[in-house]
């Protein structure tokens, strides 16, 4: 089984070369992995303790980033090396001070895997909440290097659980121990033979919590907010955006609104200018002035086409609306702005994501699938401010008591191995 995985994973990258002449993104991941070896060899060298985290993107790294900053402070003297499968997530963080190396993980051949544990030759690995890659896996059963997973989450439709998956059930021994979100994910470990599992739940909540101890003042976004009502869009794709610039463009309250899309490409951000009648500014055209011709207080509409800052926004806002929620997986991260006790309102794609799903039967996240029903929720809760404070209370409440998977994977790795 083996030798055909290895066959299509060459396959695959072979087409994924081809792919990089015509996808900018596909560019990256494939230029990116070519100086991997020669950055871990000039970064780490035999004598390192080194401590290695996988995430899949951007979501994942931040979901890991409080399990990292407790591990470097029980480690001190170990190298944290940080992998990404992809661009989105490497792009971003690739300079984060958390870790030592950050690289992009090299495609899973027997090869590869082969040369980077030697290379990095951990003491310990943290894959966080999925992707399982054979080769990877099975150098480092064969190393009996410890190896966790953390926040995951299983579903019944993986190919761990179906008839035909044993090749990758096999891959799951190479765990040390599985720190999962919830109970349904225990019960699916437990089928297939698998007792070494814990529920931690889910390590994000321990990251947006942190969020609040920061100082989350931007000055600008104060000056433009000008202590009125203000609706923030975040992580907005085209279908969140026709609907909320609807909303805007028609509405008669005194409100503010700053919308930050997932996607900052030029000629989309132009575009959504465009469709706002309302006096809008961009945080590009803001940001290069050199002497200010008005005040941003003067505008309705903040187009935030940078990234980085969307958290601290939240900081700032009433009412909270994520994007994704029209599309496939479904709707963006919501605990960031539940965190700062704000009510949500989100798409209609929300089940694969047990926080919002949590959320919207708590009826502190509202979630709406039409122009009519997008207007009733920012109506109800701009005209009732009482209804506001209460969803908002409800989703600081939930993170809060949410917290504490990071803990608990600590107290559970320091017992086996002090």
């Amino acid at each position: 089984m083996f030798l055909l995985y290895n066959l299509l994973v060459h396959l695959a990258a072979s087409f994924l070369r081809i792919l990089a002449f015509f996808s900018p993104k596909m560019k990256l991941f494939v230029e990116g992995r070519k100086i991997v070896f020669t950055d871990l060899k000039q970064k780490i060298s035999s004598g390192d303790k080194t401590i290695w985290f996988h995430a899949a993107s951007l979501g994942e790294f931040e979901q890991g980033l409080p399990v990292m900053e407790a591990i470097k402070k029980k480690f001190p003297s170990h190298k944290l090396v940080v992998t990404f499968f992809s661009p989105s997530g490497y792009e971003v963080r690739k300079n984060h001070p958390i870790a030592e190396v950050i690289v992009y993980l090299p495609l899973d051949t027997a090869q590869n895997a082969k040369q980077f544990v030697s290379i990095v030759h951990p003491e310990m690995v943290f894959f966080i909440k999925y992707e399982y890659w054979p080769n990877y896996l099975n150098e480092l059963k064969k190393m009996a290097i410890p190896t966790y997973l953390i926040s995951g989450i299983l579903r019944k439709n993986q190919v761990f659980f179906k008839w035909y998956g044993g090749f990758y059930r096999n891959c799951l021994k190479t765990f040390t121990f599985f720190f999962v979100q919830n109970d349904s994910s225990k019960k699916l470990l437990h089928s297939i033979g698998y007792q070494n599992v814990k529920v931690s739940g889910d390590t994000r909540f321990d990251r947006v919590v942190s969020i609040l101890e920061r100082d989350n003042r931007l000055d600008f976004i104060e000056e433009f907010k000008n202590n009125k009502t203000t609706i923030v869009v975040g992580s907005s794709w085209p279908k969140d955006e026709e609907l909320v610039v609807k909303f805007i463009n028609q509405t008669d309250k005194n409100i503010k609104f700053i919308i930050a899309p997932h996607n900052i490409k030029a000629a989309q951000i132009q575009e959504l200018q465009k469709s706002i009648i309302k006096k809008s500014i961009l945080y590009s055209d803001f940001a290069t002035q050199t002497k200010p011709t008005s005040s941003l207080r003067e505008y309705d509409v903040f187009i935030i086409d940078t990234i980085g800052i969307l958290t601290k926004i939240y900081a700032y806002a009433d009412i909270a609306y994520v994007g994704g929620g029209f599309g496939n997986p479904g709707v963006h991260n919501i605990l960031e702005p539940a965190t700062f006790g704000i009510p949500i309102v989100i798409g209609p794609n929300y089940s694969h994501f047990a926080e919002a799903t949590a959320l919207v039967a708590m009826d502190g996240c509202l979630s709406i699938s039409s122009e009519n029903e997008l207007e009733n929720a920012f109506d109800l809760l701009l005209q009732n401010e009482d209804e506001r404070h209460e969803k908002g209370h409800i989703c600081s409440t939930f993170v809060e008591m949410n917290k504490g998977a990071t803990a608990l994977i600590l107290k559970h790795i320091e017992n086996d191995l002090f």
